[in-house]
């Protein structure tokens, strides 16, 4: 165990030791020495990462017949005896799969960029961004304690700024990456308040004893409210705020389509496998608290998930930028996450929704950053975003092509792709949990399969277009992630998840529910061939159904005017009806009384500057004045 830690201290090490290099050298290395430092570094750390899980999996983790959690830790800010803020390393079941995520993703995206990147202005600070936002997630999922997942939680976001902005002479980006980073801000604000509210109440902040449940945060729950529901309700739906945030929930997910305006392995990276999950990781990490101390919040949960599935899956059928289409599938399909977490219970197979996020939060990393990393195949090939200027593709990309359509069929959940096998178990919990949620859940997988192979057909068949300067595919660095994710995209869902992750630590064995598998995959494969008959080859039918339901396309199409919505509120809300008015009294008011105050203090000094003239005569004078003045008050 003791190794173990020794080694997560170096997963951490060594990736902002690379930062630190990579973005103080800058120009002073080449572009080759900064990609070369930034993948061997990576390697290293997926290599540490994989010992760490299997060492903690079948090694030291499982102690009678229990996954532990061990942390290592020392007192940075210690407010009262049980309340501080610590820094340390946590061991646990999904911080060491985590581990296996991030560093897998990241080093794919590293080895992938050297050539999508390739002669980019700013290729070192690309590789020195990676590096950061690897640091700050690896740190996330091994943090001790709440306050110490804030502040890489704070890292994160600032990581994804920089990377969003990265092409900053583009106005686009440029907006894009201040709008991700307003609208987390704002849930990131609420995250806070929730962290404190709940330090002040169960006295701290310590993850141990957060997720104990023979803790006295459980035993003796706090009884003070506030509006009618108590305290520890305001505090985990806060706490929640920020994962909505950073997980692009309803209705703070108008940042995450926009993202897309980075380099497109940085969405593979931060907006598909890693950064988006931080807010699933931060539910399954409080499950205990949300389960035992505030239900209401979990239902909640389930709710928000629900709804922004659904959302997000409409809107994905009617967008024609590639990218964006894979941004709505990813809040789509981290809402499913969520929707699992929401409906599960806690022990044993009772808490299969939190074993079954769990599972879809591992498979999905893979075949969603095999989906960003083969649209960034075919945007460097064809040199565009939109499907209208795409067509016929798999005979100038047939290594993109056959691994696009695996990651295809796994996010539709057809077998024995990895997809199938985790959206099978959230499907399963969700009828146990509530049938509302799981109807809705089954129509979402209709709708999934149908927009990514809408999204499959477009690219890759339809009606072929004259490409001219096409970038043809080689075997380098660009196919070889593509391969290695399709790999794991086929065996992963074969992995005993069930017998690593589990809410109460205790595994058990997974089985195929028939019943509701089998309706899923036929509702799948109903997707997919809606989607040939629409779009293997160019017919006036997608035209047709879109005039049908104009009104609901155009809709969608503008995402339901959330961005309007937005822009009413902040424009003609808050900057007309209530920042003018604020600004017009900080000048008139605030300023003008201030404006008084020098004006006032000029003319007295102006005339009683004369008192100060030098004339000792006039200083005797008035001396003796002010003498005989007091001599009478005093007489008097």
């Amino acid at each position: 165990m003791e190794q173990s830690m020794f080694i997560a201290l170096f997963i951490l090490i060594i990736p902002v030791l690379n930062f630190l290099f990579i973005g103080l050298m800058d120009d002073k290395l080449k572009p080759k020495t900064a990609g070369l430092l930034g993948i061997l570094g990576l390697t290293v750390v997926a290599a540490l990462s994989y010992f760490t899980a299997f060492d903690y999996f079948f090694n030291y983790g499982k102690v009678d017949g229990m996954y532990q959690s061990f942390y290592e830790a020392f007192s940075w800010m210690k407010f009262t005896e049980t309340l501080s803020i610590d820094l340390g390393i946590l061991l646990d079941p999904i911080s060491v799969m985590m581990l296996v995520v991030i560093s897998t993703v990241s080093l794919c995206v590293h080895i992938y960029s050297m050539g999508y990147m390739h002669g980019e202005k700013g290729f070192q600070r690309y590789y020195a961004f990676l590096s950061l936002f690897t640091f700050s997630m690896l740190g996330l999922v091994v943090a001790t304690n709440i306050f110490q997942m804030y502040i890489f939680w704070e890292l994160v976001g600032v990581s994804s700024y920089l990377l969003i902005g990265f092409y900053y002479e583009k106005p686009s980006a440029i907006l894009a990456s201040k709008k991700a980073f307003i609208v987390t801000r704002f849930a990131d604000l609420g995250f806070l308040i929730g962290i404190l509210i709940l330090g002040y109440y169960t006295g701290t902040f310590d993850f141990k004893v957060l997720t104990d449940t023979n803790s006295s945060v459980f035993t003796s729950t706090p009884a003070a409210t506030f509006m009618g529901a108590s305290v520890l309700t305001w505090a985990t739906a806060l706490i929640f705020m920020g994962g909505a945030g950073k997980s692009a929930m309803l209705p703070l997910h108008i940042w995450l389509p926009d993202a897309m305006e980075g380099p497109t392995p940085v969405s593979a990276l931060i907006h598909a496998a890693t950064m988006v999950v931080a807010g699933v990781y931060l539910v399954a990490r409080m499950f205990p608290v949300y389960f035992i101390l505030t239900p209401e919040v979990l239902t909640g949960i389930a709710y928000i998930g629900a709804a922004t599935s659904l959302y997000a899956a409409i809107v994905a059928c009617t967008q024609t930028d590639i990218k964006r289409v894979l941004a709505f599938s990813t809040i789509s399909q981290i809402a499913y996450m969520m929707v699992a977490l929401g409906v599960s219970k806690f022990e044993g197979h009772d808490g299969l929704g939190y074993m079954a996020s769990m599972f879809h939060l591992f498979t999905h990393a893979f075949f969603k950053a095999l989906l960003f990393l083969g649209a960034g195949a075919v945007i460097h090939a064809v040199h565009s975003n939109e499907m209208s200027e795409m067509g016929g593709l798999r005979k100038y990309l047939p290594i993109t092509h056959i691994t696009f359509l695996i990651a295809c069929l796994s996010i539709a959940g057809i077998p024995p792709f990895s997809g199938f096998f985790s959206k099978d178990e959230i499907l399963v919990a969700a009828w146990e949990g509530d049938k509302i949620i799981f109807f809705c859940q089954y129509f979402v997988a209709g709708l999934t399969a149908f927009y990514m192979f809408r999204l499959y057909f477009n690219i890759f068949w339809g009606e072929e277009k004259q490409y001219e300067h096409i970038h043809k595919e080689h075997a380098d660095c660009m196919t070889i992630p593509l391969l290695f994710l399709a790999l794991l995209t086929v065996v992963t869902g074969f992995i005993p998840f069930g017998q690593l992750v589990t809410a109460d630590g205790f595994g058990f064995d997974l089985h195929t529910v028939f019943e509701i598998a089998i309706p899923s995959v036929l509702i799948g494969v109903v997707g997919i061939l809606v989607a040939w008959i629409m779009y293997k080859k160019p017919t006036q039918i997608p035209d047709k159904v879109a005039t049908s339901v104009k009104p609901l396309y155009v809709a969608a199409k503008r995402k339901f005017y959330f961005d309007e919505l937005y822009m009413f509120i902040t424009k003609k809300i808050i900057f007309r009806r209530i920042s003018t008015p604020i600004a017009w009294f900080d000048r008139r008011c605030v300023d003008g009384f201030m404006d008084f105050q020098a004006w006032w203090s000029n003319k007295v000094s102006v005339k009683i500057k004369g008192f100060q003239s030098g004339d000792v005569q006039l200083y005797v004078a008035i001396f003796i004045v002010a003498i005989l003045v007091i001599s009478a008050i005093i007489c008097l």
